[in-house]
């Protein structure tokens, strides 16, 4: 497969890399901006026999994901698969947001997904290939003081679900995925505390926080391969059962005396 991959370097980013680094497939590795990390997972690819190119560009501004596109598609000799993982957050209260951080934050999240899909689009066609968007369980449930992340999160789902559907004539496919409690590189602050980490984790029934290489990688390289060839605007959460969980949390149990 012939596949650009946005935030290769990085968290889910690079173990999605890892997972598709093998012979037969062909990637546009892609960061914002050239880095050791972006040369590292590109010969890393190489090394585990998969041809591999490093792209860099700031998804947020206008003319880097026609940019992308255009390079990968020359460099691999089209695309079977794009998936858009690139995104960022900023912490705080919606009413205390700035308005320079919540557009950096859709820009990114959104804008840049779109733009990326829109350039795309003919070489998708062209090979009833597959765009993958890594969204969150944020874009789902709300998740306060996270600003505009949950709001980019859920817009970025419905912007997924509209293209699968305007797209599916043409033969390609539109989905997403969403991680739910997850180390990565965003989310390692946070699990650097044990207190804080144990606490998360016993909100999951699985009781453990998800591993991108062993929890979510497989899942991405499933979604674009030909064995979800029927599956179109989804967005499927992978969270160890925590988004459903919430009657588990409530202590007591409801029941009738009148059966």
């Amino acid at each position: 497969m012939r596949i650009l991959l946005t935030g290769s370097s990085r968290g889910i980013g690079r173990a999605i890399a890892d997972r598709l680094a093998h012979a037969g497939n062909a990637l546009a590795l892609c960061a914002s901006r050239p880095s050791a990390e972006l040369d590292d997972v590109v010969k890393a690819a190489r090394g585990s026999g998969a041809e591999a190119v490093g792209l860099s560009g700031d998804i947020g501004a206008s003319e880097t994901a026609a940019r992308l596109v255009a390079e990968a598609a020359e460099a691999l000799g089209g695309l079977d698969a794009v998936i858009s993982n690139a995104g960022i957050a900023v912490a705080g209260r919606l009413t205390d947001a700035g308005e320079t951080d919540w557009d950096r934050v859709f820009d990114v999240n959104v804008r840049g997904a779109w733009l990326l899909a829109r350039a795309a689009h003919p070489h998708l066609a062209a090979s009833c290939g597959s765009f993958l968007a890594v969204a969150s369980m944020s874009g789902m449930e709300p998740y306060p003081g996270t600003g505009a992340y949950s709001a980019s999160k859920a817009a970025l789902i419905m912007m997924i679900r509209t293209l699968a559907l305007e797209w599916a004539e043409s033969g390609a496919r539109a989905n997403c995925v969403s991680p739910g409690l997850f180390l990565s590189a965003m989310t390692a602050p946070i699990y650097a505390d044990p207190a804080r980490k144990a606490a998360r984790e016993a909100l999951v029934p699985m009781h453990r926080i998800g591993d991108p290489a062993r929890d979510f990688a497989g899942l991405v390289e499933f979604m674009i391969s030909s064995d979800a060839g029927y599956i179109t605007g989804q967005n499927v959460l992978a969270d160890g059962g925590l988004i459903g969980s919430i009657h588990a949390q409530i202590a007591g149990r409801p029941q009738s005396g009148n059966v």
